[in-house]
């Protein structure tokens, strides 16, 4: 007998990778008035616009949060999850909301949308994490040096990947070298920015325990 499928998590925030998901919970964890919900990673983004109509329509879903970079900020992912997003009947606002997109409607769930950095500029993850580096860190500087100082024949990661690059030659310097996700958890990157509360505002909406 083939075991029964296990229920839909009520509320959800799908996300492109594991880096998103590990930044996502590192962050709920030091913002103890976010709400709890479930992460699921979908391994890229064309798989996670493939499974937007679906996790909006599973079993028992009451919130549904999408998180995606916007990259090069032409609209075109947005335009790509609001397609997805209408074929179960939900009407979305053309643009993106600066503080994140949130629309209720009845008898469906509520779905969240919010593009990194910021859902106006192009960009992605990184650009979010590069606003938590400590303005008065000196290592940081030093590392765009670095990065920037590294003649492009020998440089293996791609055009358009400085600034990841930078990042993580920044994060080679911490005391015990890591992950942004664990970055967050010891206090290396700062929470307090106003894009940060921008962000925690929007999950705490998105989530909220009005839900029930």
């Amino acid at each position: 007998m083939s075991p029964l499928p296990l229920p839909s998590p009520k509320r959800i925030l799908i996300v492109e990778g594991q880096n998103d998901k590990h930044v996502v919970l590192q962050f709920r964890s030091r913002n103890p008035a976010v709400p709890d919900f479930d992460i699921m990673d979908k391994g890229g983004i064309d798989p996670l616009l493939e499974s937007i109509s679906r996790e909006v329509k599973a079993p028992e879903r009451q919130v549904i949060g999408i998180l995606v970079d916007a990259d090069d900020g032409s609209g075109a992912r947005w335009d790509s999850i609001v397609n997805r997003i209408s074929q179960t009947g939900i009407e979305f606002p053309d643009h993106p909301n600066p503080d994140g997109t949130i629309v209720d409607t009845q008898d469906m769930p509520r779905v969240g949308v919010w593009l990194m950095p910021d859902n106006e500029s192009s960009g992605e993850l990184e650009n979010f994490i590069e606003q938590m580096i400590p303005k008065e860190d000196a290592v940081w500087p030093l590392s765009r040096n670095y990065i920037e100082g590294i003649p492009v024949t020998y440089r293996k990661f791609t055009e358009g990947n400085e600034l990841k690059a930078t990042i993580y030659a920044w994060l080679a310097t911490r005391e015990d070298p890591r992950q942004m996700g664990l970055a967050i958890k010891t206090r290396d990157l700062e929470i307090d920015g106003d894009l940060c509360k921008r962000f925690a505002g929007w999950l705490t909406n998105l989530f909220g325990n009005d839900m029930e």
